[in-house]
């Protein structure tokens, strides 16, 4: 049978981090084993439901590189919330094979219920007003009369559900104290549970992989299945993402950390897709080499769920950044700069696309997010508007605007502006000044940047070019002296 996976977000909210990374581990086992990727949107809950968290979630997904073969932007019925007849009719299907039974509950009996420590479970449900203490006529007639109620699914009364999980391996639940899950809420909508099962079962979907936490609801899904008369899929839970110090990666714990939990805001924040692509799918996957940089092509080779560890993984924003520098490096700058170029001009306005070339060539290796060029290496586009206090204050000596002046002169006056030259250049200025070349480096890379780190000084002077050089030189002079 050819493999069919689903991701199956709710649009109650932007796309997590988590569920870029379920998606991902999703559409790997797909195109690892040349299956099909679904997206289905699980929009039952209309009272949190979020107006573009669906143009989100593909947005982010496509962003990613994960292509989607079949949802419901692509016109497939793949929206729960269009499909509500199905569900009404296998919740009947359940109902007439005893599976299922209604109940007519007050908010205010199922509160006081819960507030004994109680469950919906077998010994409970013959005290609550339902089918199971209810006389058929009365059950019918106040359905009839339009009574609320809801129909709960029946848990066996004795049962273990076992099942054979593809990341956690064998797991066995026994059913006493499951909830009588609500499997058509009162306003005849489906919970997740049993739309779940059915579109899973009507899509022909053969492995169902989601997170750890959905472990617990596996039981009735099993249980669904099997009073349907259905073969369940597949069941692969993936480990829990932890904060890097430990305990569940929750939006107050990350937000602490510094670290966003929206795929959105790493996007604008200036991640590359591939990166981040790269460093989820080794938050619970490892490859049998020690192999960490990967493309997006090499992962669909290399995935199998059989190195998708059961223990949870540890989210390490610094490890994250280091992925983005190699896949920065990777890109190489002519895809950089195709990458930036539009921040570059909305920053900078004009810029020739041959000069962009250049500042990536120097500073490339050294940047960690590409928006770094308008930020951290913005002097390459405008003079610097200030000079660093601290660097002023360690760099910038008693003599430092006369070697400075010296060194614009000597710029003025070489005839080959490249690197090689203006490092000689300025050697020859210290050895003549009686001093070391770091009393002239150091004051000279202030004067041009605005800043006492970078790349290669000499490189950095031969981008920015002879007359621009000597300009800054001569300011930085005149506004620090002595």
């Amino acid at each position: 049978m050819s493999v069919r996976v689903r991701f199956a977000p709710s649009p109650t909210g932007y796309l997590h981090i988590g569920g870029l990374r379920t998606a991902l581990f999703c559409y790997l086992f797909a195109r690892s084993q040349g299956g099909t990727f679904l997206l289905r949107l699980e929009d039952t809950d209309r009272s949190r439901f979020v107006a573009d968290a669906e143009e989100d979630i593909t947005t982010c997904l496509e962003w990613a590189g994960l292509v989607i073969d079949e949802g419901p932007h692509l016109g497939a019925d793949y929206r729960q919330s269009a499909r509500t007849a199905l569900y009404r009719q296998y919740a009947k299907q359940l109902l007439d094979v005893g599976r299922a039974y209604y109940a007519f509950d007050t908010p205010e009996a199922l509160r006081e219920m819960r507030g004994k420590g109680r469950t919906y479970d077998r010994e409970t449900r013959h005290k609550m007003r339902n089918a199971f203490t209810l006389p058929e006529h009365a059950v019918q007639a106040w359905i009839v009369a339009g009574r609320p109620h809801v129909v709960r699914m029946r848990i066996p009364e004795r049962n273990t559900v076992r099942f054979t999980d593809a990341v956690k391996g064998p797991v066995a639940f026994p059913v006493h104290g499951l909830d009588d899950q609500v499997i058509i809420k009162s306003d005849g909508q489906p919970t997740y549970h049993l739309a779940n099962v059915v579109d899973d079962h009507l899509m022909g979907i053969t492995h169902v992989i989601r997170g750890e936490e959905w472990l617990s609801s596996t039981p009735k899904h099993i249980l669904l299945y099997n009073a349907l008369g259905w073969e369940p899929p597949v069941m692969a839970h993936l480990p829990l993402i932890l904060s890097p110090h430990g305990g569940k990666l929750s939006k107050r714990s990350a937000a602490r950390l510094g670290i966003p939990v929206n795929v959105r805001d790493y996007r604008q924040q200036g991640y590359e897709p591939e990166a981040l692509v790269n460093f989820l799918a080794l938050l619970g996957w490892h490859p049998d080499t020690a192999q960490e940089v990967f493309s997006r092509e090499a992962l669909e080779q290399a995935f199998t769920l059989d190195r998708v560890a059961p223990s949870p993984a540890r989210f390490d924003l610094d490890k994250l950044r280091w992925f983005n520098q190699q896949h920065l490096r990777l890109l190489g700058p002519d895809e950089v700069s195709r990458r930036i170029r539009a921040q570059v001009q909305a920053s900078f306005g004009a810029v020739d696309p041959a000069y962009l070339l250049r500042v990536l060539a120097v500073v490339g290796a050294r940047m960690v997010l590409r928006k770094e060029i308008i930020t951290t290496y913005a002097y390459f586009f405008r003079d610097p508007e200030e000079y660093e206090p601290r660097g002023v204050k360690k760099r910038w000596k008693a003599d430092s605007a006369g070697l400075v002046r010296a060194y614009a002169d000597t710029l003025e006056q070489v005839e080959a502006f490249d690197a090689g030259v203006l490092e000689t250049a300025l050697r020859d200025l210290a050895a003549a000044r009686n001093v070391g070349a770091g009393r002239v480096i150091h004051p000279v890379r202030l004067a041009a940047s605005g800043t006492t780190a970078g790349p290669s000084l000499f490189e950095m002077l031969e981008v920015l070019g002879r007359e621009c050089c000597a300009q800054r030189l001569r300011r930085a002079a005149q506004v620090l002296g002595t």
